[in-house]
């Protein structure tokens, strides 16, 4: 029996009823983080400007979610092409006059309002779209995926992938290849084309390593990697500060807004590709394990949303996105723990940067869509 101190939870929305709430919870907590270790690490020379930001920036991403997250699956399916073309021409435009060129990638466009775009971020997105369309309709049909239908579905993941290796971004791409991949391995293909892919994938990285693909800087990057001492006073320097900040901060940390090294800024960039060392110099390593634990929960709970979907759609977008979160987290974490080459690549959610939030936003509300869209049993 209803009284008047217990609302009709009936009677809610039904975007409110069937929204997964733990990956809500778990993406706007770590943005929530995000916020306040980049109020850390730029408040000294900036103030409250790059929180403010982020926060902007937090905002319109999940709004940028809620839209989505309305839209059916299969309107997803038949806006697909014109999110693919979209990409494609954002990346595209970045390589042409529209293009800004920053640390050796010619990766970023600016816009009249201020801000810059980064298409490779968003390209994500149109690119797990582009392939679930692919390959779910004769999936759910009950039949195996023909060798052309893969090999059309590596041309549209290719095509993106070496305009993003030509800015160069070696890191994005790296992502994708990782995304595609996690995507194609869930279509339930054979085991020797998913050797060959690995293998392909080889050669193509050692082709790029030889090519003209790969800026000078990016090279730097990867030799500073393997010898740090090479560059004592360029990336060298970053990494090094970095050991510095990650090993100072021992199990429980400085204290928030307490780091030397993140107060006297010792380290560049350190808001966006080395936010993680702001939580592991003034959080601790406890504070540093309990965020990849957010993570470990967030793909988690997208794997989850997959296997509880009745069709391959859903599957593969979920595949998509965690094999993406994934990639991503362990990429930017392994550069900050001296484990990866650094590439640039921002921690999803927590590190300062436009694109990189509304990308990762965007990605919940695909998620979020085919779960709340689902077909009930």
């Amino acid at each position: 029996m209803r009284t008047l101190a217990t609302p009709d939870l009936d009677h809610r929305p039904a975007w409110w009823r069937d929204a997964d709430w733990g990956l809500v919870i778990g993406a706007l907590g770590l943005s929530l983080i995000g916020a306040l270790l980049v109020y850390s690490a730029t408040r000294a020379d900036s103030g409250t400007t790059y929180l403010i930001r982020h926060l902007v920036n937090l905002a319109i991403g999940i709004s940028l979610a809620a839209v989505v997250m309305q839209i059916t699956p299969h309107a997803l399916r038949v806006l697909s092409p014109l999110a693919y073309l979209g990409g494609l021409g954002g990346l595209i435009a970045v390589l042409g006059p529209l293009g800004s060129t920053i640390n050796g990638s010619r990766s970023w466009i600016q816009v009249p309002i201020g801000m810059s775009i980064q298409p490779s971020e968003l390209t994500k997105i149109s690119v797990i779209l582009a392939l679930a369309t692919l390959f779910a309709a004769p999936i759910d049909r009950g039949e195996r995926l023909g060798l052309g239908r893969l090999a059309l579905g590596a041309v549209r993941a290719g095509v993106p992938i070496l305009l993003v290796l030509r800015q160069p971004d070696l890191g994005s791409a790296a992502v994708l290849a990782v995304l595609v991949g996690g995507m194609f391995v869930v279509t339930g293909i054979r085991a020797r084309w998913i050797l060959l892919g690995i293998v392909l994938a080889a050669g193509a990285a050692v082709a790029a390593w030889f090519s003209p693909l790969l800026s000078a800087y990016q090279r730097d990057r990867i030799t500073v990697f393997l010898h740090p001492e090479t560059d004592p006073q360029g990336i060298g320097y970053q990494i090094t500060q970095v050991a510095i900040a990650i090993r100072r901060g021992g199990w429980t940390g400085t204290g928030l807004f307490e780091g030397p090294s993140t107060q006297g800024g010792f380290i560049p960039f350190q808001e966006t590709d080395f936010v993680f060392s702001v939580a592991a110099e003034e959080l601790g390593y406890l504070g540093a394990l309990g965020i990849i634990i957010v993570y470990a929960f967030l793909v988690g709970r997208t794997v989850l949303v997959g296997i509880r979907g009745n069709d391959a759609f859903t599957h593969l977008v979920a595949a998509g996105v965690a094999t993406w979160f994934t990639a991503q987290v362990v990429e930017n974490i392994g550069m900050n723990l001296q484990l990866t080459p650094v590439t640039g690549l921002p921690l999803p959610f927590l590190s300062y940067g436009g694109s990189s939030m509304f990308a990762c936003w965007l990605a919940i509300g695909l998620v979020l869509s085919v779960h709340r869209h689902r077909p009930r049993r």
